[in-house]
């Protein structure tokens, strides 16, 4: 069946319409389902200036659809991602507010921090927000919530949400094997992995600071050594170290 949006039957007058080329003024023809047209005078390639890509940007069939999506909706659709999980994320932890706070804190300052490293915020957001979804199953089975079962757990998780969004397989990949490792760095790693992984610490540590179960000195000792990105401790300095007002 053919989405209503795009089906010729359903076209109301301007459905087609003209556009001039921005490289060389050429008049293009477009129709309304077209994703872009290529200008005959110089080639270059357009993307239709009034095309609604709104549900394209999340639906898993939209290359069914409209056929091969542009850079431009790949980008668009990757960066709306980010929110739709985040979405699942509170839907899967329903009132567990508290985990529904870290995670959404964890996302807050990997993005930072992933900005800073030059890392693909398309992987540090999801995986931010995805990196304890195996907490409640690591309770159910185990009776615990050990890092080593969240990272059992966590994966399968992970990657039933992102499938059924319609993320990339890459993406899907990359976010579960940060997910599987989180709490674990390995020799080398990836400036995404590295967000995620200090962003928690930073959350980690914040809330063992309020609730008084770590000494200051120790933070300032976590702060200078465990921190994988200079960006990471910068922040942490920021969060962690402010002066109490009298």
């Amino acid at each position: 069946m053919k989405c209503p949006g795009q089906d010729s039957r359903y076209w109301k007058p301007g459905s087609i319409f003209g556009a001039n080329c921005p490289q060389c003024g050429q008049e293009m023809e477009f129709f309304k389902d077209d994703t872009t047209r290529r200008c005959k005078n110089c080639g270059y390639r357009l993307l239709n200036p009034k095309m609604d890509f709104g549900c394209a940007s999340y639906c898993q069939y939209a290359e069914q659809c409209l056929g091969d999506l542009p850079p431009e909706l790949i980008a668009q659709k990757e960066d709306l991602l980010k929110d739709r999980v985040a979405i699942e994320m509170k839907k899967y932890f329903g009132k567990d507010f508290r985990r529904i706070g870290h995670a959404t804190k964890v996302a807050r300052y990997a993005e930072q921090i992933g900005k800073s490293e030059k890392g693909n915020l398309a992987v540090i957001l999801p995986a931010a927000y995805l990196h304890d979804i195996g907490i409640h199953e690591a309770e159910r089975k185990y009776q615990s919530t050990a890092a080593r079962y969240q990272e059992e757990l966590g994966p399968p998780m992970a990657r039933t949400i992102m499938m059924n969004l319609g993320a990339r397989s890459e993406l899907i990949e990359e976010v579960c094997d940060i997910v599987g490792h989180h709490h674990h760095p390995r020799t080398e790693e990836t400036n995404n992995y590295k967000a995620i992984y200090d962003a928690d610490l930073i959350v980690n540590l914040e809330e063992a600071q309020k609730e008084k179960t770590t000494e200051p000195e120790r933070t300032k000792q976590n702060i200078e050594k465990s921190f994988l990105t200079e960006s990471g401790r910068k922040l942490a300095r920021e969060v962690l170290l402010q002066p109490v007002e009298s």
